[in-house]
């Protein structure tokens, strides 16, 4: 599989306690990536996914984090071997959508405009999760924007023209 085949769903980000649980910080919108059991796969940089397997999963309360536990990390030492490392699914493991919902993964590249028929400021490089999602927008002069995901700021997406209007409140573009 090549790299275009793998979605990343999150970033082990911290070992919990002292008997093999993992903080994961999720890249995705479905909680059931990080609590229900199954096969996912882990990535160090520069190598190839490795498998393993989800066996439990919960949510801290109050936070976008998750805290899991694989099979097989069982010490505080083996969960500090995957810190760092990303969660990966297949790429056609995608969730249907309903009518206005999106994989964030797919606004990466997306152009944003201030009006329909306007150029570009600039195109969405990243996502930062981290409660609400803030897209970054990397601008033609080298700027970097943060703007906020939201329907009030990012009222239309079009997937298939490429690009998505944004609609920001006086100053936003100028932080």
């Amino acid at each position: 599989m090549t790299a275009d085949d793998w979605l990343p769903v999150g970033k082990v980000v911290a070992v919990q306690g002292l008997k093999g649980e993992l903080r994961i910080n999720p890249a995705s919108e479905f909680p059931e990536r990080f609590t229900e059991p199954g096969t996912r796969w882990l990535k160090a940089r520069g190598k190839a996914p490795k498998e393993i397997e989800l066996t439990s999963g919960r949510q801290l309360p109050g936070k976008s984090v998750f805290v899991v536990r694989f099979a097989g990390i069982d010490s505080r030492d083996a969960a500090e071997a995957l810190v760092g490392q990303s969660l990966m699914v297949p790429a056609d493991d995608r969730p249907e959508l309903e009518e206005g919902e999106f994989h964030l993964l797919d606004l990466v590249g997306l152009e944003a405009r201030l009006s329909a028929d306007g150029e570009a400021i600039g195109s969405v490089s990243d996502l930062i999760s981290g409660g609400n999602e803030l897209l970054e927008i990397k601008t033609p002069d080298g700027r970097t924007l943060m703007v906020p995901f939201v329907e009030a700021i990012v009222p239309e997406v079009h997937l298939d023209d490429g690009w998505l209007l944004v609609t920001p409140p006086p100053g936003l573009l100028e932080l």
